[in-house]
């Protein structure tokens, strides 16, 4: 019974491991990395896999795929779930399910299982993407069957033999290039912050620091002048420079895909920046129409990717509208760091819409006169005085 378990070394696909090999099944595991991972953590996954008596094991790398197809239309579209959260997890866990499903194809493996709980969306994501992709694979979820705890999975491997060092596990990280979120027991609650120490990326950098951010049609192509061919790279860059700041933390309070509130810690310094840099440049760039459906479009889109469905064709098609909105949005934005927070100065661009040109906001105007305007306003309101003429409404 060939088996490919999605494996990340943490303590639920591990305790699936084992348990799996308990009950007759031939374990493959796989990781899919979408970024945050070194080399070292990776080789350390791999290494543990192995330790756990799986027969084989897998980096599947699809940053590059997971950018490209995903993450530039959350930054075209300036997601954030309930104007909080960038999607840190609900968009990857959408590209780790279809490259473990893609795997389990090629490996010609009879089952594919997952570590999800019974009480989370990721269960939905998996599953989803599994009975579209490899329909004739059975799924098979340990975990969520057997409604465990995370005590009652420490005391299965211990039992096993499996010694680690188990109190880490207090909180669930998952860690990918779009941000890294963070689950314990103080996230179960409505009223509890996480500690200082929950967060996997300690404050470091006090004082001020100033980063400008270079975006060509949307993308963001530099840091600081320095230029970057592969927008991952850029990425990586700013979170290098931003992240040590404690900037993006925050906790996410959200409608889950099986109809319960859910709250999850994260920290997002890159992610947080550049969609606020990439919007304010959008504010000057953009007429007010464009940014009016663009803002009904990527709601949806982020709703869509958040419960899984990325699949769905009409995808592509708000993909085609928000990829043509991004033509003139190019310019350079400034910004200041600081311990958790950051500043929006500015930006300049040569598709600014706040032309000199033709004139300045409350102060002159040079396309028009003082005539125009008056009829303009009557013409403008015209419908609405006749309204309220024929109704004799109350003003």
């Amino acid at each position: 019974m060939k088996l490919l378990l999605a494996f990340s070394g943490g303590l639920d696909t591990s305790f699936c491991v084992k348990y799996l090999i308990e009950q007759g099944y031939e374990v493959h595991t796989a990781i899919v990395d979408t970024g945050g991972f070194t080399k070292a953590e990776l080789v350390d996954i791999e290494q543990k896999s192995f330790e756990l008596g799986s027969k084989s094991h897998k980096t599947l790398d699809i940053i590059q795929e997971y950018y490209h197809k995903c993450l530039k239309y959350l930054i075209y579209g300036n997601i954030l779930r309930n104007n909080t959260y960038p999607l840190s997890v609900s968009a990857e866990r959408v590209f780790q399910a279809l490259a473990i499903a893609k795997y389990a194809d090629v490996m010609k493996a009879e089952f594919v299982a997952h570590g999800s709980t019974g009480a989370g969306n990721d269960q939905v994501r998996f599953d989803m993407i599994f009975n579209i992709v490899c329909p004739d694979v059975k799924i098979v979820t340990p975990i969520r069957d057997l409604k465990l705890s995370r005590e009652e999975e420490i005391e299965y491997l211990k039992s096993k033999g499996v010694v680690r060092d188990w109190s880490k596990a207090a909180y669930s990280i998952n860690k990918g290039i779009w941000g890294t979120s963070v689950g314990g027991k103080e996230t179960l609650t409505s009223d509890k912050s996480l500690p200082e120490e929950a967060f996997p990326t300690q404050k470091t950098k006090s004082g001020q620091e100033t980063v400008t951010l270079k975006f060509e049609k949307g993308e963001l192509k530099a840091v600081n002048e320095e230029e970057f061919p592969n927008p991952i790279d850029a990425v990586n860059a700013l979170n290098n420079l931003a992240a040590p700041y404690a900037i993006g933390r925050d906790i996410h309070v959200g409608d889950t895909i099986i109809g319960i509130k859910g709250r999850v810690g994260f920290e997002a310094a890159a992610p947080l920046i550049i969609i606020k840099a990439h919007h304010l440049l959008e504010k000057h760039t953009l007429v007010k129409w464009q940014q009016y459906w663009k803002d009904q479009m990527a709601t949806w889109y982020g709703m869509m990717v958040h419960e899984g469905q990325f699949l769905d064709p009409v995808m592509r098609n708000i993909e085609s509208f928000l990829e043509n909105t991004q033509i003139t949005v190019s310019g350079e934005v400034y910004i200041q760091l600081e311990p958790y927070h950051f500043v929006l100065h500015g930006i300049k661009s040569d598709h600014d819409l706040m032309s000199a040109k033709f004139g300045k906001y409350g102060e002159m105007n040079n396309a028009w006169s003082g005539d125009d305007v008056k009829g303009f306003a009557k013409i403008f309101g015209n419908q609405t005085m006749i309204f309220h003429r024929v109704n004799e409404t109350d003003l």
